[in-house]
């Protein structure tokens, strides 16, 4: 299953899946309209007379102008969208390339221009003239000339769709809605009134006093997934526990430590075998379970935007925006808990992020940049006011107090201006009254109603 995940992944990030798809379908498409044009070819005409009435030199004529038409579009297309790629790597960053050939429009675009030059291909061979046996198919030959005017149709808003697509605000915020949805996935519960979220606010438990043994990784990459239930599965069949030594979107190297097994014994080819399995491994990270990549690609858009070349503080403030929608949501949210048990018994150890995790990683780098921004300040300050006011957890509000002190330690060193240190000071008041008093929570329920 986890095979069939990273495989069904793979080819939603490609540029050839699904114009294959819709190259396949017109080819389809033109041989059933070619035989229903042999059958019922006189009587549509007698009905329909608007539709294609000449002679196979007209109809040879006409599809060759459309084929010819739709590949040299489709090369259009290619090229505006490589240029699209270069112009986000080069002003955003690197890691944003995969959304773009994620995206389903561009995809179906593609295969649009390439699925009418294909039919437009087949049909042309059927067509035979002279007076031996001639063939016309009208009905194929004028879906074809549809299909072109379709075929514009779909240029002048792929246009649009690229013009929009390269603008700051709909990236970041299409990677943060990427994300949010991985955060409802991986963190789907809210803490309630306990206000126990998973390990962190509680001492760590001893681990009972086991041997363990090493598990090697069997190549270089990133963790993409973990299979959870499959390792479940594994230390039950071998009444042992699995302890995970890396996250995901942790990069691990060949042959060092992936996990260990509290076997008295070296595991054997079999075990090793299946627990490497549980593992997908990758040259790169991916967003669909790993929320820190997520945050990651944010906080390098804000990074780039305020490095000197550039100093593009809007950008940074939309990026510190959307981090905050991001921790917004995840502040009410329960961390599940790192240790999996089955009928009682201990049998996973896993690593995941932590609320503190994804706040550092967050505002971390974002604030080193923002020497002497007092925008950028502000904004985080603000961003930290929004998210004190979700959570009541001692250990997330102990993170945000940190933040708050790391925020006015750069003020206090950096702005020279009486008027933004004050602005900062007002901010940093309502910041530090919100965390002392007590959050007013509400439900997933409350909030519906």
């Amino acid at each position: 299953m986890n095979k069939l995940k990273q495989i069904w992944s793979n080819l939603r990030s490609s540029f050839w899946f699904v114009p294959s798809l819709i190259v396949t379908v017109s080819i389809a498409l033109a041989v059933a309209l070619v035989e229903v044009g042999s059958t019922w070819s006189d009587q549509w005409l007698a009905r329909w007379p608007i539709l294609f009435g000449g002679g196979a030199e007209a109809a040879r004529g006409m599809l060759s102008t459309i084929a010819g038409s739709m590949i040299t579009v489709a090369g259009v297309t290619f090229s505006m969208t490589l240029v699209t790629l270069a112009l986000a790597s080069s002003q955003y960053t690197s890691r944003i390339l995969r959304n773009f050939m994620r995206d389903r429009v561009t995809q179906v675009v593609l295969g649009i221009f390439t699925g009418i030059f294909t039919y437009c291909l087949v049909v042309l061979g059927t067509i035979r003239g002279g007076e031996e046996s001639p063939f016309i198919p009208n009905l194929a030959v004028s879906f074809g000339v549809i299909l072109a005017i379709g075929g514009i149709s779909v240029l002048i808003f792929f246009i649009h769709h690229i013009a929009s697509s390269i603008q700051a605000s709909n990236i970041i915020a299409s990677v943060a809605a990427e994300t949010m949805i991985t955060v409802d996935r991986h963190f789907p519960e809210e803490l309630g009134n306990g206000l126990v979220d998973g390990d962190e606010d509680q001492p760590p438990l001893p681990l009972p006093e086991r041997r363990w043994q090493a598990v090697a990784a069997r190549g270089n990459g990133y963790i993409q997934n973990v299979d959870i239930a499959a390792l479940l599965c594994l230390a039950r069949e071998h009444h042992t526990i699995v302890r995970m030594e890396q996250s995901i979107g942790a990069f691990v190297v060949q042959d060092t430590t992936l996990a260990l097994l509290a076997l008295e014994d070296p595991p054997g080819k079999k075990i090793i075998a299946d627990l490497q399995a549980a593992y997908s491994i990758n040259r790169y990270r991916t967003v669909e379970n790993d929320s820190a990549f997520g945050i990651r690609q944010i906080v390098d858009m804000a990074l780039r935007a305020l490095s000197p070349s550039t100093n593009d503080t809007t950008t940074a403030v939309m990026c510190v925006d959307y981090l905050t929608a991001i921790l917004a949501q995840l502040a009410p949210r329960q961390i599940p808990s790192s240790r999996h048990y089955e009928e009682g018994k201990l049998r996973v150890l896993t690593i995941g992020p932590t609320f503190e995790d994804l706040l550092a990683e967050s505002f971390d780098q974002i604030r080193g940049s923002a020497k002497g921004n007092a925008a950028i300040m502000l904004r985080i300050l603000g961003a930290l006011q929004t998210i004190a006011g979700l959570t009541a957890s001692p250990a997330r509000r102990r993170a945000l107090h940190d933040q708050v002190l790391w925020i006015t330690e750069l003020a206090e060193r950096t702005i020279a201006s009486v008027y933004d240190r004050e602005r900062i000071d007002k901010r940093l008041a309502r910041v530090r009254k919100t965390l002392e008093a007590e959050p007013v929570l509400c439900t997933e329920k409350e909030k519906q109603t």
